[in-house]
């Protein structure tokens, strides 16, 4: 550990990302038995951390899932090469052949004939064609991965076989309704799967994990640490086991007849916004602003500045990326350090 004079949660100098040791292995273990070995390729992008990633690399994942090239560089460097995949379309992949070069193996997403030569220029060997299967981001139509893995075959390139995203089923709430349309998505993506070949189906997320009965492997991540959207699903067995650690800086009484309310040291700056406002447990959110969250506490008298409250994001990934680090802690005790090492681009 590297926390020097850290010990307990009071040292941390906040807003700080903490955590919890104990939820955070029953999670990876959860995942495991659920999804062993190759069976989940995790999705670094959820937490940013070789050290994170080290620990799904001791429950047995050996391949994971990268969304930048630095990720995929980091990951090599800290010894955790074995199986990488960029599931993102890349126009210049000279840093990944030079990754590919040091003795990583590296897969790149390809779903049009610009980043099939893209690939074969700069170096890499081996791809997954990306089809779009209901999310209107990147990836072919169906009907045209054949034709695109063709074309890297022609270029000398291994198609290991295709890979989509049905990121707009992860947080249905309906746990049939996601099943039905996660179903939907992987009839679109067998169908592609059927003209390109190749071993590799990968798809899916944290949201719908369980409920894909056609992917080879799933690129699920926020499992681990989890946030507010994923926790509101009555199905997923994974608790929140990441929080920012905030010290309350004000406290104002009521004010004519608005109640009593007080404020936390994190805000737009340190959290990421995009799924909408934090939760505080025993308060009420009310906004945020740059550098502030205005909440109000179900017992305000109890609420004192200098107070430390756990504020839950909404979106885990953003949050994450803002931060340099994670401490991990056991109730009070600070008993790790995780970099976050993977951030920017």
């Amino acid at each position: 550990m590297s926390a020097g004079r850290v010990t307990t949660i009071h040292d941390l100098q906040t807003p700080a990302l903490v955590v919890d040791r104990a939820m955070l292995d029953e999670n990876i273990a959860t995942m495991a038995a659920a999804l062993p070995g190759d069976r989940l390729r995790p999705h670094v992008k959820a937490h940013k951390s070789t050290a994170l990633a080290a620990r799904q690399s001791a429950a047995g994942h050996r391949g994971f899932t990268c969304a930048t090239i630095r990720e995929v560089e980091g990951m090599a460097a800290a010894g955790l090469g074995d199986d990488l995949l960029l599931a993102n379309e890349v126009l210049d992949t000279r840093r990944l052949g030079a990754v590919v070069e040091s003795g990583a193996r590296v897969t790149v997403a390809v779903d049009s004939e610009e980043t099939v030569r893209a690939a074969a220029a700069g170096g890499v060997r081996e791809v997954l064609v990306d089809v779009n299967v209901g999310l209107p981001r990147c990836g072919c139509a169906p009907e045209q991965a054949g034709a695109i893995a063709d074309l890297a075959r022609s270029l000398g390139l291994e198609v290991r076989g295709v890979m989509g995203y049905e990121g707009h089923v992860m947080l249905v709430a309906d746990v049939e309704d996601r099943r039905r349309q996660t179903a939907e998505c992987m009839a679109r993506l067998s169908a592609a799967h059927a003209d390109v070949g190749g071993d590799v189906v990968s798809a899916s997320g944290t949201g719908n994990y369980a409920l894909n009965d056609v992917a080879t492997e799933v690129q699920a991540g926020s499992y681990a640490l989890m946030d507010t959207a994923y926790a509101a699903l009555p199905d997923l067995p994974f608790g929140q086991s990441l929080a920012v650690l905030t010290r309350v800086v004000s406290r104002t009484g009521p004010v004519e007849g608005i109640p009593g309310w007080a404020v936390v040291n994190a805000g737009l700056k340190s959290l990421g916004m995009d799924h909408g406002n934090p939760d505080i447990p025993g308060g009420v959110v009310w906004f945020c602003s740059d550098e502030h969250i205005t909440w109000q506490p179900d017992d305000w008298d109890a609420v004192r500045v200098g107070d430390l409250v756990r504020v839950l994001p909404a979106h885990v990934d953003p949050t994450v990326a803002l931060h340099e680090r994670m401490w991990v802690v056991d109730g009070e005790d600070v008993v790790d350090e995780l970099p976050v090492d993977l951030r920017g681009w």
